[in-house]
């Protein structure tokens, strides 16, 4: 099988996502790269494959490069499947990625204790949802106590720590992925 898949990437995602960070038309888009609308369209909708010179001029149209984009594609196959028994360590506390590769979403499973003292602050929103055990949330000056079930939302840029009150504790973080650009509410 090999490394195929990277031929087989879909940029239309990708294309669109960014189009819409930079707040420009398709119609702007075409006048700038020279490509017309219904063909932007149709790479936009994966239903065209850009030729390497075309995803060129539609990347500097973007204010990026070919490989920028490609980068930010998605694979082809939309189904991938992480076993639980490919990560079995019990007791150690770990993290294991549930998302493999590059895209919108990633998602993350903490198992056991976690350190308490580092604060962190990412760029995109995340949602912790406690799936065992039980967490101390610090953020925003505030402290929150969740137990099994429980979920907390916090908004990208928002500072906090938090710490796993028991070793049985797992939280899964599902957020937007860092490579994503947060398009802010702002007027121009």
């Amino acid at each position: 099988m090999g490394d195929h898949k990277e031929q087989h990437l879909r940029v239309g995602a990708a294309v669109r996502r960014r189009r819409r960070a930079l707040e420009l038309t398709l119609a702007v888009v075409s006048e700038r790269s020279g490509l017309s609308v219904p063909f932007l369209s149709q790479i936009e909708n994966d239903r065209a494959r850009p030729s390497t010179a075309s995803l060129e001029k539609l990347a500097d149209a973007l204010r990026t490069t070919a490989v920028e984009l490609l980068a930010a594609a998605d694979p082809a196959c939309s189904v991938d499947v992480v076993r639980a028994e490919d990560f079995e360590r019990p007791l150690a506390p770990q993290t294991r990625s549930l998302v493999r590769g590059h895209h919108q979403m990633h998602a993350s499973e903490f198992t056991g204790d976690h350190d308490a003292g580092r604060e962190f602050q990412y760029r995109n929103d995340r949602l912790m949802y406690v799936a065992d055990g039980g967490v101390e949330i610090e953020a925003e000056g505030r402290a929150y106590r969740l137990g099994r079930g429980d979920t907390l939302y916090l908004t990208g840029g928002v500072r906090h720590r938090w710490r796993a009150t028991g070793p049985e504790t797992r939280v899964i973080v599902v957020a937007v992925a860092e490579h994503i650009e947060a398009v802010e509410d702002r007027p121009r």
